[in-house]
């Protein structure tokens, strides 16, 4: 007696089968791949912005340096403002891993566009004594004109910082730009860019020291030193500055490391980033109810197909496989569509920012593998259901 077996579906029969079974109908296909698609978008996106912006932050901080420290005067212990001593930075020179260090100084005197501005209205811009190396210890960079020399600090020459020079009106530095500085004309000689490290130099018109104590009353003493320390001794430097700085109370001065306010807001934006991806999680899961409910109504049209394909031999497991298949596959369109979609809209988004597009290997196989976890899950049951349906019922079915 001969026995018939029901041959077994080799791989690209599966693929072949399932992609017929996508192919009757586009446009529901269409739509559910759109709604994976939009998931894995979103979170690749948030991924690949992020890491952008990372990389981005990594790069200044690669150029500007993580090794600069501040030291700035605190507060005495009955609450009032306390000083640097006049010898602070010299102290600080003394220590052996610090490499430079320059100071700013705050004085009193008030900067306006000219001298019939109300005295009212100073714009929140302070009039700050620099040495000549701040600009490159402190990380500040000129865009317009120069910066202060041995010549120019000795006269009524200023550097205006970013946010000073748009206040004042202030477009370029030249001989024929002045400013109305501590009730005397000053020449605008150069003007800064954004300074990442040292924002307060934003906001400030930076004036020579021995012109700020002999024309507008600055007493001397710092209020702001800028370190830069061998970068495997930043943390010890750190340690020690507030002793060094001011032996007799250390406890009044307070020290920094700009480059961890930076690290502080990257890490700001991670928290957000992470909302963003629950919200991409969100996106990717009613894709996948979106799947499952393509299957299932699939599964109700095409009782007839399936009852035919029993009846002709196809085993419950064919059936079965023939679903999950189809479900695969439409969770894969939409997870290569989600991929491409979401690595434009980093490179898109990167390339306005001026930032270098950044889009993890792992985060784009994951989106994939993701998609294919969801598609089988959103297909198992209907595959199950298509494969448990009796053959005579399923073409009884009109």
């Amino acid at each position: 007696m001969t026995v018939l077996t029901t041959p077994r579906m080799r791989p690209h029969d599966v693929i072949r089968v399932g992609g017929a079974g996508l192919r009757a109908r586009p446009l529901r296909v269409f739509l559910s791949a759109l709604g994976i698609a939009i998931g894995i978008a979103a979170m690749l996106g948030v991924v690949g912005i992020s890491a952008s912006s990372q990389e981005e932050l990594n790069r200044q901080l690669a150029a500007l340096g993580t090794n600069l420290l501040t030291v700035a005067p605190g507060k005495t212990l009955f609450g009032e403002a306390s000083h640097l001593p006049a010898e602070a930075e010299g102290m600080i020179g003394q220590i052996a891993p610090v490499t430079s260090v320059t100071a700013t100084g705050t004085t009193s005197a008030k900067v306006y566009r000219n001298d019939r501005i109300p005295e009212a209205e100073t714009g929140s811009i302070s009039v700050t004594a620099a040495r000549l190396d701040l600009a490159r210890d402190a990380g500040a960079t000129v865009v317009s004109g120069v910066w202060l020399n041995e010549a120019t600090h000795r006269y009524p020459a200023t550097v205006l910082g970013a946010k000073a020079a748009d206040r004042l009106g202030v477009v370029r530095a030249g001989p024929d730009q002045r400013v109305w500085l501590g009730g005397q004309w000053f020449t605008v000689v150069g003007v800064l860019a954004p300074a990442p490290l040292a924002p307060e130099l934003d906001t400030a018109a930076l004036v020579g020291w021995p012109v700020a104590e002999e024309r507008l009353g600055f007493d001397g003493y710092p209020t702001t030193i800028y370190a830069r320390a061998q970068e495997d001794h930043v943390v010890a430097v750190r340690g020690v500055l507030a002793a060094t700085a001011n032996p007799e109370a250390p406890n009044e001065v307070e020290v920094s490391r700009p480059s961890d306010a930076l690290a502080a807001k990257q890490a700001a934006d991670d928290a957000l980033n992470a909302l963003l991806l629950g919200l991409g999680g969100v996106a990717l899961l009613v894709g996948g109810v979106g799947v499952a409910n393509t299957m299932v109504i699939s599964v109700l049209e095409r009782r007839a197909e399936i009852g035919l394909r029993r009846s002709l031999g196809a085993t419950r497991g064919q059936i079965r496989l023939q679903f999950l298949a189809e479900s695969l596959l439409l969770s894969a369109i939409g997870g290569v569509g989600g991929v491409l979609l979401g690595i434009g809209v980093t490179a898109a988004y990167a390339g306005f920012q001026g930032w270098p597009a950044i889009v993890p290997v792992w985060a784009m196989l994951g989106g994939v593998l993701a998609t294919l976890v969801i598609g089988g899950i959103a297909g198992f049951y209907p595959a199950v259901r298509a494969a448990r349906m009796p053959p005579t019922e399923a073409l009884a079915t009109p």
